[in-house]
């Protein structure tokens, strides 16, 4: 069932044209009263994986490209920036893209002076490594002109996050969130999704949207193309083949641990995949 607080930020929404979702998104870090996601530290999920990769049987590589510059990670929807400055100490330049100004602005101030964090996970993880930049932009997910700002768009992200991004979004953007996720990972990138939240009944409506598993099992198969629904909101899994634009699901797992509201009735509900290219 859906939290008070998810309840909220879905009537907050409710009734207004998704071209107006922006502002809104706006308005509220502007107020700065209501940010029900901002939970003041990066997800434990997220900081288990980067300190233990191989315990998922994974591995990142080297932080450095082959041409020694550091690799470069995306987080859309970075909000205040516990994400950025987590990866940016395991040596990568991590790099945030918000729609807000305002979200921006909050950002900008949390990077100037982020502390030790959470379980000091901020300190560089490596002193050899060092730590990598954490930079927020302002501007569309789905447009290019912020891309430009960090690198060529066809180098692509070494490593995507995505943490209550995509449950923030209309479902009528979910199709063309899954192309741009495909866009924007390098050849050989990974996305990492924390799945949140996937015990919320679809047709108690968002945001936050439900998204279990099969969300993202659908829109990556064959990204761009829209999946459908059955009448209580529940995705219907498709029958066509994945494409060539196809991203495969690498790992799949229940984190130990996780955010407090992903945590029902003492069990974890919360999932993390991973997907690379085909």
């Amino acid at each position: 069932m859906a939290t008070q607080n998810q309840d909220r930020l879905r009537d907050f929404f409710t009734g207004h044209d998704p071209s107006t979702h922006s502002s809104r998104w706006d308005d509220l870090w502007r107020a700065a009263n209501f940010l029900p996601w901002d939970r003041g530290f990066a997800n434990p999920a997220l900081i288990d994986l980067l300190n233990n990769p191989s315990s998922h049987n994974l591995s990142f590589g080297s932080h450095l490209k082959p041409d020694g510059s550091r690799k470069r990670v995306l987080v859309p929807g970075c909000g205040t920036g516990y994400d950025l400055v987590l990866f940016a100490a395991h040596g990568y330049d991590a790099y945030g893209i918000e729609v807000s100004e305002n979200a921006v602005q909050a950002c900008k101030k949390f990077l100037s002076e982020p502390g030790e964090g959470k379980e000091v996970e901020y300190k560089a993880r490596d002193e050899k490594v060092g730590k990598g930049r954490a930079e927020c932009l302002l501007g569309d997910f789905f447009k290019d002109d912020w891309v430009d700002r960090v690198g060529r768009l066809g180098e692509g992200f070494n490593i995507i996050y995505d943490n209550t991004f995509l449950c923030a979004l209309p479902l009528s953007l979910r199709s063309a969130w899954a192309l741009r996720m495909s866009q924007l990972l390098s050849p050989t990138g990974t996305l990492i999704c924390l799945e949140f939240p996937t015990h919320k009944p679809p047709s108690s409506g968002g945001p936050p949207w439900a998204v279990p598993s099969v969300v993202y099992e659908e829109l990556f198969k064959r990204p761009g193309e829209e999946i459908q629904y059955d009448e209580e909101g529940k995705v219907v899994r498709g029958e066509k083949e994945k494409s060539e634009k196809a991203l495969v699901r690498i790992a799949h797992w229940k984190p130990e641990r996780t955010h407090a509201v992903g945590i029902v009735g003492g069990e974890v509900r919360d999932w993390v995949s991973v997907w690379r290219h085909k």
